[in-house]
């Protein structure tokens, strides 16, 4: 292969003029037969780096994929851009599987998706080894791979027998990919997977598109409708919620309010759940309550915002759960509201659960985590990609905390005490067992270590328990302090922890919100005093919407869609559809110069969006 022959595939048959990040260092490995370890953001481009693969070599690839939606939007997708692509699962007729196996044993496909349970079963891998002979296989690629992992949050034990690929086809080259995944969790990938060899390309997890920010609950009904009102008018976006029953309570008020609003949790009967989602992807500004069960797989890449009105359960969870918004890059919002009550319920969930005493251990401190995140007056962007282990440049000028500092205190004699107490402990104990030592509270296990003894015994009585975890929290989210997997989550110092120790240093941390003050601010949002959503540089379609033409592109669109039975986005993205809009071609050839209209698709719909285009010249 040359660089040249995939440029070629990107320009022809995806539409883009250069690749993006380490896309083309992944291109160049699989396709000379290496295998990879790929960890890349939503929206970072993942697919395309097994897909072009996939066509430069010979043979079918196999998409190993967890989910049915997902395989049914990539195919919809990969046959727009004419590309030979089918999959398999078990929702299939039998007539049908039969037929895409007919076209697979023919050498047919280019790319099959398939789930790891049909993948696995003997005579899936007996019809593989025949292909191998015949036709030959491209590659293995196994889309989300942190599905591997048993203490991550979308575990799939069935993921664990892939090793079966490496022992019957080791000639096959693999490719893993994942968006989400802490160093733990790629560690497991590279184990479970037998993926030692593998070279590993890991990009930026910034979504430099999204704006995080966090807000404590307050009348969130009121705080919900008054975000959607003032940013998201008639765009789609997702509202996750940790009950079933708020979920279907938040959609009807959702709906009562004008929104066109749908319920998605497990629930549901099965045909519900289905016909919610295909509403939310075929049809425009379609807005999904649900609960976690809702969103793996869902690659609907004009979501303008994900809001939590819960805590989801981890950094992990948080990250994933965002990114399903703004896939297209354009400006995007991620908005969560947390209480006290969240931690309880999360906490209750955590202890009353069946898991070993491990693996609980491992779920508090990952809630603490993301606690911290909550608490942290640092910029989210960069709290979010130190926790995956990360820098990140400076403040992003893109979040709550760096567009409007929240109010801080003077922390440095606290923190000075908490961060001692780490260290006079043997930097081995959790931010509970730390604060008892602090406020001087004798309990059997501080007597059991002789704690009661420590200099740091009793110093912070100023404060109380709640006061001191907040402050073990922020101080983890900020780098002075480490959770230590292999001492079962206890706090180690870090080095940037030294000239606070030293007295070299002052630090300040955020103060619990004052609920008048977060009242005073949202008014004043309304009234259009704030940037949050009135700032035209983070419209996504910045006067778009004001425009005929848009509308008449989008219309157009959507009809197309309907009348093929698949989203708009499968057709052209938004991204797509806001540069015809800007650059107006007046011929084919200029309209083969946008992004992401390749060679398929304008032969098939660049005549209808020049009609459209030719009915608004002036």
């Amino acid at each position: 292969m040359t660089i040249q022959s995939a440029c070629q595939i990107l320009n022809d048959v995806f539409g883009y003029a250069s690749f993006r990040g380490e896309q083309q260092a992944i291109v160049e490995h699989v396709v000379a037969g290496g295998d990879a370890l790929v960890l890349m953001p939503t929206g970072g481009g993942k697919s395309l780096c097994y897909q072009i693969p996939a066509l430069l070599r010979p043979g079918v690839g196999i998409v190993v994929s967890p989910l049915i939606a997902l395989m049914q939007d990539q195919v919809d997708a990969l046959c727009q851009l004419g590309v030979k692509a089918a999959f398999l699962n078990s929702g299939m007729a039998a007539d049908t599987a039969r037929e895409v196996q007919g076209r697979l044993l023919r050498g047919e496909l280019d790319l099959l998706y398939v789930a790891p349970e049909r993948l696995l079963m003997p005579g899936f891998l007996t019809l593989l080894e025949q292909i191998q002979g015949e036709t030959g296989l491209a590659l293995f690629a196994i889309d989300e791979a942190h599905c591997v992992s048993q203490w991550g949050h979308d575990f799939r034990p069935e993921y664990r027998a892939l090793t079966i690929l490496h022992e019957r086809f080791p000639d096959v080259p693999r490719i893993a990919l994942t968006a989400t995944a802490d160093t733990p969790t790629r560690g497991e990938i590279i184990e479970r997977l037998a993926l030692e060899q593998a070279r590993q390309f890991i990009s930026s997890f910034d979504r430099a598109n999204i704006r995080y920010r966090v807000t404590q609950k307050n009348n969130i009904r009121n705080q919900l409708q008054e975000f959607i009102e003032v940013e998201h008018k008639d765009e789609a976006g997702i509202v996750y919620c940790l009950s079933r029953k708020k979920v279907d309570e938040t959609a009807v008020w959702l709906k009562e309010l004008g929104w066109d609003a749908l319920p998605y949790h497990a629930g549901l009967d099965a045909a519900t759940r289905r016909k919610n989602q295909s509403r939310f992807l075929c049809e425009e500004g379609v807005v999904m309550v649900a609960t976690v069960a809702f969103g793996m797989g869902i690659d609907k890449p004009n979501v303008r915002f994900v809001a939590h009105l819960d805590l989801p359960k981890s950094m992990e969870s948080y990250y994933q759960e965002t990114g399903r918004a703004g896939r297209d890059g354009l400006p995007a919002n991620a908005w969560l509201a947390y209480g006290l009550g969240d931690v309880v319920s999360m906490r209750q969930m955590i202890d009353s659960g069946e898991a070993p005493e491990e693996r609980k251990r491992l779920e508090r401190q990952k809630l603490d985590a993301l606690l911290g995140y909550c608490e942290s007056t640092a910029c989210r962007h960069q709290t979010v990609l130190r926790y995956f282990g990360e820098a990140h440049p400076g403040d992003c000028g893109a979040c709550d905390n760096c567009l409007e500092p929240v109010d801080t205190w003077d922390a440095t004699q606290a923190v000075q005490m908490a961060l001692s107490c780490v260290y006079r402990t043997g930097q081995r104990f959790g931010a509970r067992r730390l604060s008892d030592v602090l406020i001087g509270k004798a309990t059997e296990r501080v007597a059991t270590f002789n704690h009661h003894t420590l200099s740091t015994f009793g110093i912070g009585k100023e404060l109380n328990a709640a006061q001191w975890s907040s402050v073990y929290r922020q101080l983890v989210a900020s780098g002075l302090l480490e959770s230590d997997i292999e001492a079962f989550g206890g706090l180690k110092l870090t080095e940037a922890a030294r000239p606070i120790l030293r007295g070299e240093q002052t630090i300040r941390l955020r103060r619990d919100a004052d609920p008048t003050i977060q009242k005073a601010g949202r008014k004043a949002q309304r009234a259009g005093r704030t940037t949050h959503g009135n700032n035209k540089s983070r419209e996504p379609f910045p006067g778009a919407n004001d425009d005929p033409l848009w509308t008449a592109l989008k219309a157009k669109r959507l009809a197309l869609a309907r009348e093929q039975g698949v989203p708009p986005y499968v057709i052209f993205h938004d991204s797509t559809l806001l540069e015809i809009l800007n650059r107006r071609p007046a011929t084919l050839d200029e309209m083969a110069r946008v992004s992401g209209i390749g060679q398929a698709k304008l032969a098939r719909y660049g005549g209808e969006f020049l009609g459209v285009l030719q009915g608004f010249v002036a």
